[in-house]
């Protein structure tokens, strides 16, 4: 895009001072004379550029000229391309690599590494390029998605990648529930574009608070672990998700889904006691019975 060219070209220019033409043409992968229209367009933004011919010339900001040169600091690019990477490691594009190359930075190593790529990581690419194309070409996705209740068809018109909770997923407006939802991208299968475009809706600004799809209808957990499940606690919800009681491990939390905590309950074995809901503690009862008469008399 003309506008990411230009902010390379003055940040080029705020970090080695001077640079020709031709450089910057092979920097940009455009033509000479379209470098020259970049140069005119920022001068008549208000940087006053200066162009000087022969042995050692070249573009310049003019001298005497004052600039923020924090505008886009080293430190700053850092981690523009940190992010870069992050979105590299998903999208498998080379963005990072080719405004490396544009930019003077001398230390890419920087001190932080983001890694957003995932354990199915060849299906989830696949998925958010497909996701990434449909959504700037506006076109309608399809696909089946898998819930708690079972599984069902959705048509989306889709305007969000979204990355949150240590997932991925995409936000649209849902054909079928004429709402806008939120749907994980390791729950979709069979996923296409349709190529049938949509005109894009007004996007309401409450609907953009995705915190809101995990807060509504919440369910209340209280139970005492094991010690032997502090590290696990941890893993999942942070140091400080529980407090000591007694010989226990007293665990407070408001889940979404009921289906999810009587899952993650379960998963703890006999390491676990359910204080509330009380039905959690009758069907964690039944189930107890049910093993009891399957294994019992083995």
């Amino acid at each position: 895009m003309k506008i990411d060219r230009l902010i390379g070209i003055i940040t080029i220019l705020l970090q080695q001072d001077k640079i020709t033409a031709p450089e910057l043409a092979a920097r940009f992968e455009v033509s000479r004379r379209t470098i020259n229209r970049d140069i005119e367009d920022i001068c008549k933004a208000g940087i006053p550029l200066v162009t000087t011919q022969g042995y050692g010339g070249g573009i310049s900001i003019a001298e005497g000229y004052k600039i923020d040169r924090s505008v886009l600091t080293e430190e700053e690019l850092l981690l523009i391309f940190s992010g870069l990477q992050g979105v590299d490691s998903v999208l498998k594009t080379p963005q990072f690599k080719v405004l490396a190359e544009k930019l003077p930075v001398k230390d890419l190593d920087g001190d932080m590494i983001i890694d957003l790529a995932s354990h199915y990581q060849t299906p989830l690419a696949q998925k958010a390029a497909l996701i990434k194309s449909a959504i700037q070409s506006r076109h309608i996705l399809s696909f089946r998605y898998y819930y708690e209740k079972g599984e069902c068809q959705r048509k989306i018109e889709p305007y969000k990648l979204v990355f949150q909770w240590s997932s991925w997923y995409v936000w649209g407006y849902c054909l079928e529930r004429k709402a806008f939802r939120l749907f994980k991208l390791n729950r979709l299968s069979e996923l296409a574009c349709i190529p049938e475009p949509f005109a894009p809706r007004e996007l309401p600004l409450q609907e953009l608070d995705f915190h809101r799809h995990l807060t509504e209808g919440t369910l209340y957990l209280k139970a005492l672990f094991d010690k032997s499940e502090t590290y696990r606690l941890i893993e999942e919800y942070g140091v400080g998700c529980y407090s000591e009681y007694g010989e226990a491990l007293l665990f407070e939390r408001n889940f979404v889904s009921y289906q999810h905590m009587r899952q993650w309950v379960l998963s703890f074995g006999n390491h676990v006691e359910v204080i509330e809901p009380v039905n959690l503690q009758a069907e964690l009862r039944q189930v107890g019975e049910d093993f009891l008469r399957k294994y019992g008399d083995t």
